[in-house]
């Protein structure tokens, strides 16, 4: 996607059944051949929200408690074709967060926006980039979220992925030629073309990610999962 061509920000959940442990195995349902991953900043709400609320960069402290690395896996031909986001990323294990719980000093808070994000797999650097590019930051994310939905504390807000995902969509003319065709001859042509990307996961296959700032003064430890057939 072009950044300065996303007109709105894009909500969806997760179901707690996705968590996992940010050390361990994921295993791939027998009907998935398009599992994809997406390492994100993850924010720990500090304090419920129950109206809508404006949050600034100074404010971002009063509402967040700490931060970590979640991937936002997810099942691409479940996801797109069914037209199912809450589906395709909510399988169990489809959410490995942590390693660690990092509580952030006031001023530290300021490292949101410069933190660098790499997820490999199998040693292959797949996504790096910075939170310096998020389209949308976490307070105007925060801001927009407390717009329709409720917070609870402890509840965990992800904030967005970089490039590098194995998923790919074709240029926007070819798109609008494609989207011409019947439905179901749409869907199978796209997951015949994703299916030719070595890119999607597989059983064996080892992803790590890592969240950090240059300095070094923000660590958010590294994930590793193992993918399971």
């Amino acid at each position: 996607m072009d950044p300065d061509a996303k007109l709105f920000n894009m909500f969806f959940t997760k179901s707690d059944a996705s968590i996992s442990p940010a050390r361990g195995s994921v295993q791939r349902p027998k009907h998935v051949m398009l599992l994809d991953y997406e390492i994100e900043l993850a924010l720990v709400f500090r304090r419920p929200i129950s109206s809508s609320v404006a949050v600034t960069q100074d404010t971002l402290k009063d509402y967040v408690f700490a931060v970590t690395i979640a991937n936002d896996l997810s099942a691409r031909d479940v996801q797109l074709p069914q037209m199912q986001f809450f589906k395709g990323k909510s399988y169990r294990g489809f959410c490995p967060i942590g390693p660690w719980l990092t509580v952030l000093e006031p001023d530290e808070f300021a490292y949101l926006d410069q933190l660098e994000l790499q997820l490999s797999v199998n040693g292959s650097f797949r996504q790096r980039d910075t939170t310096k590019n998020l389209v949308f930051k976490p307070a105007e994310t925060i801001s927009e979220l407390s717009t329709f939905a409720n917070v609870r504390r402890g509840d965990v807000l992800l904030t967005g992925t970089p490039s590098g995902c194995a998923l790919r969509v074709p240029p926007a003319p070819i798109r609008r030629l494609l989207q011409l065709l019947p439905e179901r001859q749409f869907w199978n042509l796209f997951i015949k073309a994703q299916r030719r990307r070595p890119q999607y996961l597989q059983p064996g296959d080892v992803i790590n990610a890592n969240i950090r700032s240059a300095d070094g003064r923000i660590d958010l430890g590294e994930q590793m999962t193992n993918v399971l057939s």
